[in-house]
């Protein structure tokens, strides 16, 4: 039986996709002179900042990178963060089933409550997992399994939900149920290569799965 559903927040419940994409782009042409591709741009989404920034960059740069990307992406952040659509409403109704709510993502903490509030999703949290949470981030299975021991469950009664294939191998190797959203930005086919449990294609599908 499954007692709580655990989230991704940006591409999963925040619609933030446009905002950390123009991130990225903005700082490696800006600081770096390089123009990357899409898909380049697409694949650096859900991982920790630093990553995508180690490949393309000495490591004395990449806190510049960093700084730089986050001034850029907090300047604009508040105008490009917005709950898809039925999101209020899924959250509304597994509070009424009494399915406990998390959020495990990769955006530090204090940006991602901010982008909660701003959304009007914050108050139906009851656990919020951010890289200040763990040692180890997704892929790997801590965040989600740290979200379930503060939760008081085990990670088989919980389902992990995102649009990233670090979500999906973050919440099976902690041992929960998966599920990819089809609305994802970064690209199905890498997503379906991760084997999630289910797709779904809106929000408010969460509420059949259960």
């Amino acid at each position: 039986m499954i007692k709580a559903v655990l989230f991704d927040l940006d591409g999963t419940l925040l619609d933030t996709n446009e905002l950390i994409y123009n991130s990225f782009d903005k700082t490696f042409k800006e600081k770096l002179g390089i123009e990357l591709k899409k898909e380049e741009i697409l694949d650096f989404f859900g991982r920790p900042l630093k990553e995508p920034f180690m490949r393309h960059a000495i490591e004395e740069n990449v806190d510049d990178l960093v700084a730089y990307y986050r001034e850029y992406n907090e300047g604009i952040h508040d105008k490009m963060c917005f709950a898809f659509d039925g999101v209020k409403e899924l959250l509304t109704n597994l509070k009424k089933k009494k399915i406990k709510i998390g959020i495990v993502t990769s955006k530090r903490e204090e940006l991602a409550v901010r982008g909660m509030k701003i959304a009007e999703i914050y108050d139906f949290m009851d656990v919020i997992i951010t890289p200040e949470s763990t040692t180890l981030h997704k892929p790997n299975p801590d965040p989600a399994l740290k979200a379930c021991s503060e939760l008081g469950i085990e990670p088989n009664e919980a389902i992990m939900v995102g649009d990233s294939y670090y979500d999906i191998y973050c919440g099976k190797s902690a041992g929960c149920k998966t599920c990819a959203v089809n609305y994802t930005f970064i690209g199905i086919d890498k997503l379906k290569e991760s084997n999630p449990d289910y797709f779904i294609d809106k929000p408010m599908d969460i509420l059949n799965l259960l």
